[in-house]
C-alpha cells in the first residue's frame, strides 16, 4: 500500500502538471506588469552644462502605421508565422496583403485541371471525414460543414477532464484560368466558434487568427495533393514508356515527300522523339514546339546500326544538318505525322527517308524501363 506521504506527492504532481491553455500558448511566460510601467523622461541637465553623450543600442524605434499598438503583453501573440508547404508537384506560394493561395500548374494536359483540383478536394474532406454543406463547381467553391477539434487540456483522476474545443467551417475557393493550364487554391474561414471546459468564449479572431488556420487547412490540403499528383506523375512515366507503333507512308509522286506516321497524339509523340532520336545518332541542336520543329545534326554511326540492321544503314551525310517537322495528322487527332527535311527545309529522297524510318521506328516501338 502506498504510504500518506507517498500519495500527498501523486495528488501534488496530478495537481501541477495540468497542461496549459491554448491562450497561454500564445503568450510569452511571466507577466505583463511592464506594461504599465511608466515612460522615463529625459535627464535634465542645467543650464551651462554639455548634455552627455547617449548610447543609441537600446533605442527603440517608432511604429510604422501598420503596427497595430494595442498588441502588448497577453495581446501579443509570440507564436511563429506558419509557412505554406508546396509540396505537390506543379505548386508554388502567392501571397497577398488580404489572402494567401497556392498556384496549381497542370502536369498532364490530358487531365482537365479544374476537375483534378475539385477531385483533389473532395478526396482531402473524405479522408479527414469532414463533411460538406455546399458545393458548387461552376463557381468553383466548396464550403465545409462543422469541423470540431478537441483538446484535453486538464485531465483529473478525481473530475471531469478540462477541453478546449473548437468548431470551424471553411470555404475552398479553387479559381482556373481561361487557358486552363493553372489555377488558385485559396481557403478562407468562414466561421469560429470555441469553448473552454464547456463555457462558450465569444471571441473574435483577428486577421492573423484567420491566416494561420487557413494556412494550416491549406498545407493539409496540399499534402494530399501531393500523394495523389505522385501517383498522377507515376502513371504518366509509365504511359510514357509505352512504345509508339509506327507505319511508313509512301510518297504518292515525285513532287511529294513520305513522311511516317506515328500512332500516338502530337504532344506524345513529340515527347517520345526526344528520348529517340540521340540513341538513333541525331543530336539535337534547338527545337521549336510551337512550330513542331526539331533541329538535329547526324553523327554517323554506321558501324552501330548495321550490326543491327544488316545492310540497312542511315544514309545520311555525317554531320550534316537535318529538320525533323511533327504534325498532327489531319484526319485522326490521335496519330502523327512525322517529315524529315534538309537543313534548307526541303524534302529528302525516298530511300533516305525509308533507311531513317527503319532505325527510328523499331526505337519507337520498344518499352522503355521506368525509374
Amino acid at each position: 500500500m502506498l504510504k500518506l506521504k507517498e500519495i500527498s506527492l501523486v495528488v501534488a504532481a496530478l495537481t501541477v502538471t495540468a497542461c496549459t491553455t491554448p491562450l497561454e500558448r500564445r503568450q510569452a511566460d511571466g507577466g505583463f506588469d511592464y506594461i504599465n510601467a511608466p515612460e522615463t523622461k529625459p535627464l535634465k541637465i542645467p543650464e551651462g552644462l554639455n548634455t552627455p553623450k547617449y548610447s543609441q543600442e537600446y533605442t527603440i524605434p517608432p511604429l510604422n502605421a501598420k503596427v497595430n499598438p494595442a498588441l502588448v503583453g497577453d495581446a501579443l501573440d509570440i507564436r511563429p508565422p506558419l509557412q505554406i508547404l508546396p509540396m505537390a508537384d506543379g505548386t508554388h506560394v502567392e501571397e497577398g496583403s488580404d489572402n494567401v493561395k497556392v498556384v496549381v500548374e497542370t502536369i498532364d494536359n490530358s487531365v482537365d485541371l479544374k476537375k483534378e483540383m475539385f477531385t483533389v478536394v473532395e478526396g482531402f474532406l473524405k479522408s479527414k471525414d469532414y463533411g460538406i454543406a455546399k458545393e458548387d463547381y461552376a463557381t468553383g467553391v466548396i464550403d465545409t460543414d462543422w469541423i470540431e477539434h478537441e483538446d484535453v487540456i486538464d485531465s483529473s483522476w478525481f473530475g471531469a477532464d478540462k477541453v478546449y474545443k473548437v468548431r470551424q467551417r471553411y470555404q475552398f475557393v479553387l479559381e482556373v484560368r481561361p487557358h486552363g493550364r493553372t489555377g488558385n487554391l485559396i481557403i478562407n474561414v468562414l466561421d469560429h466558434q470555441q469553448s473552454y471546459n464547456g463555457e462558450d468564449s465569444q471571441t473574435i479572431l483577428s486577421s492573423e487568427d484567420k491566416k494561420r488556420y487557413s494556412i494550416d487547412m491549406l498545407n493539409s490540403a496540399i499534402g494530399f495533393m501531393a500523394k495523389e499528383r505522385a501517383r498522377i506523375v507515376q502513371n504518366m512515366k509509365v504511359q510514357q514508356s509505352k512504345g509508339i507503333d509506327m507505319s511508313y507512308v509512301a510518297a504518292p509522286s515525285e513532287k511529294e515527300e513520305g513522311y511516317w506516321l506515328a500512332d500516338a497524339p502530337l504532344k506524345r509523340t513529340w515527347d517520345r522523339l526526344a528520348l529517340v532520336l540521340p540513341d538513333v545518332g541525331f543530336e539535337i541542336v534547338d527545337m521549336d514546339s510551337a512550330k513542331g520543329l526539331y533541329y538535329v545534326k547526324f553523327n554517323d554511326t554506321s558501324g552501330f546500326w548495321s550490326s543491327l540492321f544488316s545492310d540497312d544503314a542511315i544514309k545520311l551525310k555525317d554531320k550534316a544538318n537535318y529538320r525533323l517537322l511533327v504534325a498532327q495528322d489531319k484526319s485522326d487527332a490521335n496519330k502523327t505525322e512525322i517529315r524529315i527535311r534538309d537543313n534548307e527545309d526541303q524534302p529528302l529522297s525516298e530511300d533516305k527517308v525509308q533507311s531513317v524510318y527503319k532505325a527510328v521506328s523499331d526505337i519507337m516501338s520498344e518499352d522503355r524501363k521506368v525509374h
